[in-house]
């Protein structure tokens, strides 16, 4: 695998953004060009209803209406059955067909005549009218009918409960998506991490397994060896590398399980993991050590430690073309311990901060890419571990941090 997949992961993980951008663009200007069009539709209902109070309160139909009283509702109700005339009923049916339309009538100093489609409160009922009045003003502009030359009234509405219910529905709506992909999202997720964790523990698994026999049978010859005139350095070295070979194979077989976790001082480990890497790597990179005055316990397997700093010290060796400076740096507060590992080499682009540790990321011709995910995975197995790129400079090296929990017995 290469960095070229991962490139286009996340493309398409772009591409997959700005399609649901425009989905939910597209989802509320409809939304909000239907509720405009709704309530166009329900001003002009308000209009005609207006007209009809207009033609209603002409002098020629207000036969039997007192002209001192305010016109009201329950006027008009008594207007409809005292005639009928069929031009009355139809103006009294445009009036009356108004049922979700919250509207209050008024005369010129806003007392109100009537309301309708208001439910209204048993105590502090003017006060309730008052603040709908505001509220209605502040909504729509007011419409005026005209009694006469010199009176007029002023009907005062709002937006019905469907209109309103249909200005939210998009936004509750895009909540349900929003929720809906987060936990797809996170269920993938999820599922992606145990798949690799499988893969993870089988590989290892496997390595260790298939490891074992040869390990075995070498061990058997060296003891072999041992009884013929063998030179002994032949042997010493022979017993090294089987050993190291048995080292690989236990870490291999603590992938994907629960290691045993010791309080270990963090500074014996990495003085013991550089001095045997210093080696065998190239003689023209150096390796430092800053560790810190007082021991720094932590909880950790001792094995898969070394595994990660013996990783991290070939990254930079890599890193920098065989020749350079890796300097560690240990420091601790009350609750943690920071491990800083710092090489000269060509640096990380800032966009590849997370990506370097996703599994296959490489930028070697014939890199597997599991050194850096192998690293984070150990690290992240211990309480409170955590590795991430702290800083990183393009032709002047990067430094990756380590925070782990700090032991206090």
């Amino acid at each position: 695998m290469s960095r070229s997949i991962y490139d286009s992961r996340q493309w398409w993980t772009y591409i997959f953004i700005m399609a649901a951008v425009l989905i939910v663009i597209a989802t509320v200007v409809s939304s909000n060009s239907l509720s405009k069009s709704l309530a166009k539709e329900e001003r002009v209902k308000a209009e005609v209803w207006a007209e009809a109070m207009n033609i209603l309160t002409a002098p020629d139909t207000l036969d039997h209406i007192d002209s001192e009283a305010p016109l009201s509702y329950e006027a008009l109700e008594k207007k409809h059955n005292e005639t009928e005339s069929t031009l009355m009923n139809l103006i009294l049916k445009i009036i009356a067909s108004n049922t979700s339309v919250p509207t209050i009538l008024c005369d010129e100093n806003d007392a109100v005549s009537s309301h309708k489609n208001l439910n209204i409160p048993e105590k502090d009922a003017d006060s309730f009218l008052e603040n709908k009045i505001r509220k209605f003003k502040t909504n729509n502009p007011p419409i005026v009918i005209k009694i006469d030359e010199e009176v007029s009234q002023y009907l005062y509405y709002d937006d019905s409960v469907f209109l309103k219910r249909l200005l939210m529905f998009p936004y509750i709506q895009l909540s349900v998506v929003f929720v809906f992909i987060v936990l797809s999202f996170f269920a993938l997720i999820s599922a992606k991490k145990a798949e690799q964790n499988k893969v993870w523990v089988g590989l290892s698994k496997e390595t260790a397994h298939q490891l074992g026999t040869p390990i075995s049978s070498l061990i058997a010859w060296v003891e072999y060896l041992k009884t013929k005139d063998v030179d002994g350095a032949y042997l010493k070295e022979m017993e090294k590398d089987v050993k190291r070979l048995e080292t690989v194979a236990d870490r291999f077989s603590k992938i994907g399980s629960n290691p045993d976790l010791l309080p270990l001082n963090i500074n014996n480990l990495i003085k013991t993991s550089c001095e045997y890497m210093n080696t065998r790597i190239s003689s023209k990179v150096k390796i430092n050590a800053e560790l810190s005055d007082e021991p720094a316990l932590v909880l950790m397997n001792e094995s898969l430690f070394s595994w990660v700093i013996e990783n991290l010290t070939k990254n930079a060796v890599d890193a920098m073309e065989g020749q350079g400076k890796i300097n560690y740096h240990v420091e601790k507060n009350a609750k943690k311990v920071y491990i800083d590992i710092s090489d000269t080499g060509k640096g990380i682009p800032k966009s590849r901060f997370k990506t370097i540790f996703n599994p296959g990321y490489t930028t070697k011709a014939r890199g597997w890419g599991l050194g850096l995910s192998l690293v984070k995975r150990i690290i992240e197995s211990y309480p409170g571990g955590k590795i991430y790129v702290k800083n990183s400079e393009p032709g002047k090296g990067a430094t990756f941090r380590i925070e782990l929990r700090k032991y206090h017995g």
